[in-house]
């Protein structure tokens, strides 16, 4: 049950989440990993190009490139635990997955549930609309169904942003929003503008372009409440991949663009 209000809306109270977390005296993450040699990574395959399934039935995506490099370099194996945005946290505190790599934005409620990774990646929210919806401003979306997928920090953003008379129309996954706008039922998305291109592959008349930028988000290795040798070895991590250029050819080769500037200068670059 308590899964189930975390999904239906990060509407959990932290009292309830922190009771749910592993109790002190549990094994050392990082050791136990190692021990292992396997490391499960919670990823959303429903949001390229960060994270997809092919039709070979291959995970691919940005998200996936970097948790394979992480898993490579620690000389682990990787096992992809599939997710939702809106189950990615409760399977890293119910201890179904080690790590979340899925455009896991940095947020304080978040931070009171879990520990972050220093930030390898950003993203915008935006609101995306085709050409024709003249859609430039949040009052231009009164009246308007607005999809997106529940539980993810644009739907926290939209929710707090939009004005009376936005229909918000949430959604469990990327796909399902994208096939809402697609299909008709939605007539703009709020999510990261990289995701405007598998929908303007599909749909190119739309002319699906960001219309509203809403905020810039810095993204973070999600782990478990506490675990300071695990997030040391992340932060070691994603301090060597920015500085050896790993992490911003992985960016550039998934969405040909450079990683954002805000990434480099949260990180004292």
């Amino acid at each position: 049950m308590l899964i189930r209000k975390f999904a239906a809306g990060l509407a959990l109270s932290v009292a309830a989440l922190v009771a749910i977390m592993p109790v002190a005296g549990h094994a050392d993450a990082l050791q136990n990993i190692k021990d292992v040699g396997k490391v499960r990574v919670a990823i959303d395959p429903s949001a390229p190009p960060y994270s997809a399934v092919n039709e070979q039935g291959d995970y691919t995506g940005f998200e996936v490139e970097v948790a394979k490099r992480l898993a490579s370099d620690w000389g682990v194996t990787l096992q992809i635990v599939p997710s939702t945005p809106a189950n990615r946290i409760p399977y890293l505190i119910t201890g179904q997955a080690d790590l979340v790599v899925s455009t896991l934005s940095i947020t304080d409620e978040r931070k009171q549930v879990i520990d972050f990774s220093r930030p390898y990646s950003g993203i915008q929210i935006v609101v995306g609309a085709p050409e024709t919806a003249g859609i430039a401003s949040l009052e231009d979306l009164v009246g308007k169904r607005v999809a997106v997928t529940r539980g993810s920090t644009n739907d926290d953003e939209i929710t707090k942003d939009a004005l009376p008379g936005t229909n918000i129309l949430r959604f469990e996954d990327d796909a399902t929003s994208i096939t809402a706008l697609l299909s008709g039922q939605a007539e703009a998305y709020v999510t990261a503008p990289a995701l405007f291109t598998s929908i303007r592959a599909k749909a190119p008349e739309m002319n699906m372009e960001p219309r509203i930028v809403l905020k810039t988000n810095l993204t973070g290795i999600g782990l478990p409440k506490g675990e300071e040798n695990l997030r040391a070895a992340l932060d070691q991590w994603v301090a060597e991949r920015l500085a050896d250029g790993t992490l911003a050819q992985l960016y550039h080769e998934q969405f040909q663009l450079d990683l954002p500037k805000e990434v480099l200068e949260a990180n004292g670059g």
